[in-house]
Parts: structure tokens; sequence; C-alpha cells
């Protein structure tokens, strides 16, 4: 279940906010616009605008060209790496007991 759906299940974090009177008014009116508790609205909107922030951090944009010129490295031919050849000769360490 993703972290913006409202469910039954018991909350037990409490998270403390100070807002002015009017960003409580805009969250007041906009919670009672989606048909939501205040709690409900605030929670539901912050976990989005997280969730946004995190997928942010795996989604890059780039122009065409840089796209292009990925796809152009991407498609050369492979080079001898010494250091990946010596990285893969190695036991991973999970396998070593």
């Amino acid at each position: 279940m993703p972290a913006t759906a409202s469910s039954s299940r018991s909350r037990s974090a409490r998270l403390g906010l100070r807002a002015t009177p009017a960003q409580e008014a805009v969250l007041r009116r906009a919670a009672e616009v989606s048909r939501k508790s205040l709690t409900e609205f605030i929670l539901d909107s912050a976990c989005t605008a997280a969730e946004q922030t995190l997928l942010d951090q795996r989604l890059f944009m780039v122009s065409g060209d840089q796209f292009q010129a990925l796809m152009d490295l991407l498609d050369q031919p492979e080079q001898p790496n010494e250091g990946l050849r010596d990285l893969f000769s190695r036991k991973a360490p999970w396998d070593a007991a």
C-alpha cells in the first residue's frame, strides 16, 4: 500500500508542526474540499511530496542530445578494464565463509 493511501491502521507516531493562520486556513479549506480530515490531508500531501522528492533522486531528465550521447557511449565496443577484471575475480564478501 502506498504511503499516501489512507488506512485504518493505528497511527502511533506523533508529528508536531506550527503554521501561520493563513497556512492553517488554506490547509483546512483544502482538506474540506478533499473531504478529508485535516490530519489525513496533511499526511497524504506530505507523503506525496516526500515520495516525489525520493523519486526525483532516481529519475534524471536529459535533453535529446544528452540522451543520444549516452546511447552512443553504450553502443561503443567494450574496453579492457583492469579494475573491473580484478573486482569480478574476487569472491563477494557475502559469499566468503
